[in-house]
């Protein structure tokens, strides 16, 4: 396997390094697979408890953005730094279960070339109500809007190659809209059900604001980058 797991994070102290133990107890004996946590400014010890976790996970790499970018911006930050071709995104809220991320890897593996996204669809949602409410405002608004025909555009789990990511236009909030820029690029976008568990410790870093009323508006920038996209087809003169 060559693959790198991509986890951005922002004060998981209570979550990451149980979520750590477990990407190791699924993986088991894998070998050729990394981990890259991306600490997008983290304030409250995630940090240190990282740094602990490397005695017992080998595979782990850290990287730290020195103030907060979001989310999106730590994604990018860990593709970039990834040394495998093949990248699987995860939360860091322990929320997505890490044995999906398997699941998902084979799905491309088996895929035709012209399958450029594997993304989860967390089909039974373990959040609260106002995450529940605004999601589903949102996933109604961005199908309506871009026809991405995909049930849960924003779930954190998702396999791609490193290189259709880093050919992928950047922007904040990108990660939200991942199969649709993909579609722009050409590529088909393949939906798996994936376990979605409850948030056991921590706090989300998302409400109405950040959630619903941003993501309505970065559709509408979603779709103007849609619109203007070109798909040429190019042929080599002999």
């Amino acid at each position: 396997m060559e693959l790198s797991i991509v986890i951005p994070v922002f004060n998981e102290v209570e979550t990451i390094a149980a979520l750590l133990d477990e990407i190791g107890g699924c993986f088991g004996a894998v070998t050729g697979y990394e981990i890259i946590v991306v600490d997008d400014g983290s304030i409250d010890g995630t940090a240190a408890v990282l740094q602990a976790a490397r005695q017992s996970h080998p595979q782990l790499r850290i990287l730290r953005h020195r103030e907060r970018c979001g989310q999106s911006a730590a994604i990018a930050s860990g593709v970039k730094a990834a040394r495998t071709p093949w990248i699987a995104t995860l939360d860091g809220d322990g929320q997505n279960d890490p044995a999906d991320i398997l699941k998902l890897y084979r799905v491309m593996d088996e895929s035709p070339d012209d399958v450029q996204l594997v993304s989860g669809y967390r089909r039974q949602r373990m959040d609260g109500w106002v995450r529940r409410v605004t999601s589903r405002v949102a996933n109604a608004v961005r199908a309506a809007v871009l026809h991405d025909h995909v049930p849960d555009s924003a779930c954190g789990l998702k396999v791609l190659a490193r290189a259709t990511f880093l050919d992928l236009p950047q922007f904040d909030h990108m990660h939200r809209f991942l199969p649709a820029l993909v579609q722009r690029q050409g590529g088909k976008v393949l939906s798996v059900e994936v376990n979605h568990r409850k948030r056991l410790t921590g706090q989300s870093k998302y409400g109405i604001h950040n959630r619903l009323w941003v993501g309505l508006i970065d559709t509408l920038g979603v779709l103007w980058l849609l619109r203007r996209g070109k798909l040429p087809v190019v042929t080599e003169v002999p």
